[in-house]
C-alpha cells in the first residue's frame, strides 16, 4: 500500500510541478497565475494541452517553442520532476496518516518558495500566506483523523517558537535575516511542530547549518563575496524536509548524544 500511494503521489507531483512552474514564473512579476493560460514567452501563443504534458512535451520538442522555436528553460523538467521525486518521498512518509494532504501542499509550497527565491531572493507572501491559511484547517483535519489533537496543539506552539527565534535573529542583524526568512519559519515550526518538539530545534539548525556550508563555499570558491546575499529560504526549506523525510536517524543520533 505504501508503494501504491507513493507511485501516486509521484504522477500527482508532475502535474502539480506543471502548475508550480506558471507560479515560478509569474508570482515574482506580480502576475496572475489562473489567467491568460500558457504561452510562450517569446511568441506569446497559447500551449496546447499535447505540449503541455510534464517532461514528455519538453523532451518530444527538444527543449524549443512548437512555432517560434524559442528555447524553453530546463528549469520546467527539473522543477516537474523534482516534484514527482518529493510528492513520492512525502507519500511514502505519510501513507499511514491523514496529515498526507497538508504535507504534500506544503512540499510543493516549498519547492516554489526555494525556486523564487534563488533567482528573484525574495519569499513572496502570495505563497506564504495561502499556504500559512490553508495549512491550519487541514493540519487540524489530519490531527482530528488520526485521533492525535496533541499533534495540532504541538504544531501551533512550534510555529510559534519558530517565528519568535527567527524574528529575534532578524531584529538583532536585518541584513542577515530577511523577514521572508521570519514568515517562512512560522511555516516550517508549524510542520515541523506536528511530528514534535525536538523536530523544530534540530530542522532549523540543519537549515542555518546547510546556509553555513554553502555559503563559506561560495566564498572559498570566489562565487560570494561576505558583502553578498545569499538566499536564505532554501536552506530553511531543506532543513525542514530533512527532518520531515529522513530525521528518525539524525533525531537517534542526537537524543544519544544527551544520553
Amino acid at each position: 500500500m505504501t508503494g501504491l500511494i507513493a507511485a501516486g503521489c509521484a504522477l500527482f507531483g508532475l502535474l502539480i510541478g506543471s502548475f508550480l512552474n506558471v507560479v515560478i514564473w509569474r508570482v515574482p512579476r506580480k502576475e496572475s497565475v489562473v489567467k491568460p493560460v500558457s504561452h510562450c514567452p517569446g511568441c506569446d501563443t497559447p500551449i496546447a494541452p499535447r505540449d503541455n504534458v510534464p517532461v514528455l512535451s519538453w523532451l518530444l520538442l527538444r527543449g524549443r517553442c512548437r512555432h517560434c522555436s524559442t528555447r524553453i528553460s530546463v528549469r520546467y523538467p527539473l522543477i516537474e520532476l523534482a516534484c514527482a521525486a518529493l510528492f513520492a518521498a512525502i507519500g511514502a512518509r505519510f501513507a499511514h496518516s491523514w496529515a498526507l494532504p497538508a504535507y504534500l501542499m506544503f512540499g510543493a509550497g516549498l519547492l516554489a518558495i526555494s525556486a523564487i527565491d534563488l533567482e528573484h531572493y525574495i519569499i513572496p507572501n502570495r505563497i506564504v500566506y495561502p499556504v500559512g491559511f490553508a495549512s491550519i484547517p487541514l493540519l487540524a483535519l489530519g490531527a482530528g483523523l488520526d485521533g492525535d489533537w496533541w499533534s495540532f496543539a504541538r504544531a501551533l506552539i512550534g510555529a510559534a517558537c519558530a517565528f519568535t527565534a527567527l524574528y529575534v535573529i532578524h531584529v538583532v542583524s536585518p541584513r542577515g535575516m530577511g523577514y521572508g526568512d521570519v514568515r517562512l519559519s512560522f511555516l516550517l515550526g508549524l510542520y515541523l511542530g506536528f511530528l514534535g518538539a525536538l523536530e523544530v530545534a534540530v530542522g532549523l539548525f540543519l537549515g542555518f547549518a546547510y546556509g553555513a556550508v554553502v555559503g563559506i563555499g561560495l566564498m572559498v570558491a570566489g562565487v560570494r563575496t561576505r558583502k553578498q546575499h545569499v538566499p536564505f529560504g532554501p536552506f530553511l526549506a531543506a532543513g525542514a524536509m530533512t527532518i520531515i523525510l529522513v530525521g528518525g536517524p539524525i533525531l537517534d543520533w542526537y537524543r544519544g548524544l544527551g544520553g
